[in-house]
């Protein structure tokens, strides 16, 4: 059904901020966008480039990419912002410019375009949200203006009517938490008297250095320009991600813990650790370096719902984006995750109106379905992968028992595995990164299993790229000390 217009004030114009405003305002309600950092509008994809580091949000100028599931919602509920990426120079990017040498059969396959990709930087794809969300009529964005709390009505739950904020208090029918993975959501629940959300978070336990490039004029890259390569390796992850305009993304991620990898900040000592590894030193040598190396830690993969106990923590509230969940960027996932909560909200509005309890709940709901399965997916390969570099890096004396999957299931590692050699685990590895399936409908997946199982008997200790040794990544990270 058609509910009526509903006054709605969303804390933060991150890009589920943004997204929640644009799909609301085009229902017809009332929107006002309320943003602490004044974020002014660059005039142009370079200049949002150069100005995109903020202390608040450091993610935003690490490496992006945005998957099929993000895709496929642009494209049914946004289209004119899909097509305005396009027009910025975002590209799309194939499933078959992700298949890697390995894969012997490269023939396409039924619904092969719903894994299709977009490659951008992520300052490119916030600076085509944020004009979209200006000129969109019923969005009112209030820049430089710091909220401070809730204001509701006591009751239990307590009813939210508005927000608190360095100008004065703001009423609204629906106040919206897109303030991101620092939101204090929890300290202002507290002060209108609502029990706290229920939080859970487990480990993500690397840090991150990456750099921009533009591709070389006049040089071939070994690859594909919007092709997507993470490897786990022994001792660290590398990956480098296509992006819009001739642009690619690096970035080296070790365990945070390993104070070996400090001076990766160093753009010397990250051009050296990318060169330790053949397939990616082969990219360096088409690639020109246009940012220094930013470097990111302290992350979580976390969890946030307003439904604890099976009601509501307080009514006329909602959470979307990186304030519901935060997972490993090396994945990522975090932009399908705020326009899937965006488009969420929107339905439950729509369904139920201003029935706050009704809405508190539905949206509950959705967040158990859509968000908590891969938040869930992703605890489980972080654990995995961080006992294994430590085991690796520490040489622990006694390694970390890495538990087999039943029968009838397949792991996370196994299926990036098997994904190198066989085209069936290659395309149930992007659906799930896409987040089309959820992650327990792949593991499960009979034909799946079947290949998985297959090419790991098949391929027993095949590595798809070269260890470096310990030698040459200690001698690349000193290589500043030693050249003075």
């Amino acid at each position: 059904m058609k509910c009526d217009a509903v006054r709605i004030v969303i804390v933060g114009a991150s890009a589920a901020g943004c997204f929640a405003a644009l799909l609301l305002a085009r229902a017809g309600h009332d929107v006002l966008v309320v943003e602490k950092d004044r974020l002014e509008l660059a005039p142009d994809v370079e200049s949002a480039a150069r100005s995109a580091f903020r202390t608040t949000a450091p993610q935003i100028v690490h490496p992006h990419i945005i998957l099929a599931r993000c895709r496929q919602l642009l494209i049914r509920h946004l289209p004119d912002v899909y097509e305005h990426l396009l027009s910025a120079g975002v590209m799309e990017a194939p499933i078959a410019t992700q298949m890697p040498p390995t894969l012997a059969d490269k023939a396409p396959r039924p619904g092969d375009e719903q894994l299709t990709m977009l490659m951008t930087r992520r300052s490119t794809f916030d600076w085509v949200l944020r004009r979209a969300v200006v000129d969109q009529p019923g969005v009112t964005l209030r820049r430089g203006l710091a909220v401070s709390g809730l204001v509701a009505r006591p009751g239990k739950p307590p009813c939210v009517t508005g927000v608190r904020t360095t100008e004065g208090d703001v009423p609204a029918d629906l106040v919206v938490d897109a303030a991101g993975r620092l939101s204090p959501i929890d300290h202002w629940l507290k002060d209108i008297g609502a029990r706290a959300s229920a939080s859970s978070w487990a480990e993500c336990g690397v840090a991150y250095f990456s750099r921009h490039y533009r591709l070389r004029e006049g040089t071939a890259p070994p690859g594909s320009p919007t092709s997507r390569t993470v490897e786990a390796l022994d001792e660290f992850t590398i990956g480098i991600w296509g992006a819009d305009n001739g642009t690619m993304q690096l970035v080296v991620a070790p365990l945070a813990v390993d104070h070996r990898f400090k001076t990766l900040r160093y753009a010397e000592v990250f051009t050296a650790v990318v060169r330790t590894v053949p397939t990616f030193a082969k990219w360096l040598d088409a690639l020109e370096p246009i940012t220094d190396v930013y470097a990111m830690g302290g992350l979580h993969n976390t969890l946030r719902r307003l439904v604890a106990d099976g009601s509501p923590v307080a009514t006329g509230l909602a959470a979307i984006g990186d304030s519901v969940c935060t997972t490993n960027p090396t994945l990522g996932r975090g932009l399908a995750v705020a326009l899937s909560g965006a488009v969420d909200l929107l339905d439950v509005i729509e369904t139920h109106g201003d029935d706050g309890l009704a809405v508190a709940l539905a949206a509950d709901e959705l967040v158990v379905d859509h968000v908590v399965p891969f938040y869930e997916d992703q605890a489980v390969i972080d654990a995995a992968r961080l006992a294994m570099l430590r085991d690796h890096v520490f040489d622990a004396a006694t390694p970390h028992a890495t538990a087999s999957a039943p029968l009838d299931r397949v792991t996370f590692p196994q299926l990036r595995t098997a994904a190198q050699f066989d085209p069936t685990a290659f395309r149930g590895l992007w659906r799930l990164m896409g987040m089309i399936d959820r992650p327990a409908e792949i593991y499960a997946d009979p034909h799946i299993v079947e290949r998985t199982r297959d090419v790991l008997r098949e391929h027993v200790g095949d590595r798809s790229i070269m260890q470096p040794t310990r030698a040459a990544i200690v001698a690349a990270l000193e290589s500043r000390t030693a050249s003075g």
